[in-house]
């Protein structure tokens, strides 16, 4: 005959497991609640505005307020750790919005009042025997072009090559010596580039020289190391997997430097020259002292002074004559062409980037 012991209803014995106490789960925001208070903030920033608070301040406390806003209100739903997080992304945001003012003003800027002048006539004429309204920058254009497709053709080549020198050649103190004045001339000022290549221009050709030659040598001692620092970068991220299967089927190495190591990393070297390319082409100082000022055409950069649109714009903004509306105009519109042709130059290397980096299938 067995008996049963009765336990009490609620007591758990040795080595059952009782139930689960479950514990009130956080809540979740809805998705569009950092745009919910973006949109509370703006409209008591708009209120401010009109009472009379300085804009600078509200602009301030209103970046603050949101973080702060989206903070708390994960604070209170989501607990601790989701109101952490919410603060970072809302702190990362800020930062993104702050950087992006300055350039959305520039951009604003150069725009509205360049587009003014930007008629057939501003890329057809040049400034000779022009006083006041009418003329261009045909001359400024085409001498930018030139002297900066000059510095390209010389600086390119010198740095790829000094690229692959350190990276798949140098060892020992010549490299160190090269990267360290590789390092050096990154932070060259670009009127000491100015004046070493007038003075050595002087050495043979005798003071007072300008010629678009200049202008170019001295670009290319601001563009060289920029080349070979991007291109030394893009050069080291190719695997050595790729160079090592060249060697095992018996290619040498100067044809697997060619065939594979540059071929590998083609998009990022365009990249790295269009943004040297694009350090170089809105560079005055340098171009004041070497190309000098003229109002005409000059398509032979061996002989004579050049114009550039940096120059160009720089001259008529600062001496704009008796009629300075017209000038003004005219250097608003040479920095609107100038910001166009960077704008090219980069559309170019990422479409040379699509046409030959390896395709992934």
């Amino acid at each position: 005959m067995t008996t049963s012991t009765s336990k009490p209803a609620g007591t758990v014995g040795a080595g059952e497991v009782g139930p689960a106490t479950s514990s009130p789960s956080p809540g979740k925001l809805p998705p569009r609640a950092p745009w919910l208070v973006v949109g509370a903030v703006a409209s008591v920033a708009v209120l401010l505005l009109f009472v009379g608070v300085s804009p600078a301040l509200v602009v301030i406390g209103g970046l603050a307020a949101n973080i702060l806003g989206i903070c708390l209100w994960s604070r209170l739903v989501e607990g601790r750790r989701a109101a952490t997080d919410r603060m970072v992304t809302a702190v990362v945001a800020t930062a993104f919005v702050i950087a992006m003012i300055p350039l959305v003003s520039l951009l604003y800027t150069v725009v509205s009042r360049g587009a003014a002048r930007m008629d057939a006539a501003f890329f057809t004429n040049s400034m000779l025997g022009v006083v006041g309204e009418g003329g261009g920058a045909y001359h400024a254009i085409m001498g930018t072009l030139i002297v900066t497709g000059l510095a390209a053709l010389i600086s390119v080549p010198i740095g790829i090559m000094t690229a692959v020198y350190l990276v798949e050649y140098g060892k020992g103190r010549l490299a160190r010596s090269i990267t360290f004045l590789v390092d050096v001339m990154t932070g060259i000022p670009s009127i000491v580039a100015g004046l070493f290549a007038v003075a050595l221009f002087q050495l043979f050709f005798g003071p007072g020289i300008r010629l678009g030659i200049m202008g170019a040598v001295a670009l290319t001692v601001l563009m060289i190391p920029v080349v070979v620092r991007s291109v030394e970068e893009m050069l080291k991220i190719v695997p050595n997997e790729l160079r090592e299967a060249s060697y095992a089927l018996g290619v040498s190495k100067w044809r697997t430097i060619v065939k594979v190591v540059l071929r590998t990393s083609v998009a990022g070297i365009a990249t790295g020259i269009t943004l040297a390319v694009a350090r170089v082409i809105g560079e005055t100082a340098p171009l004041l002292i070497t190309l000098g000022a003229v109002t005409g055409v000059n398509f032979n950069p061996f002989e004579g002074r050049m114009s550039s649109l940096p120059v160009f714009s720089y001259y008529s903004y600062v001496a704009p004559g008796a009629s300075p509306a017209p000038s003004i105009d005219r250097a608003w519109a040479a920095a609107l062409v100038l910001m166009l042709i960077v704008m090219a130059l980069s559309l170019l290397a990422r479409l040379i980037s699509y046409l030959f980096s390896p395709k992934i299938r």
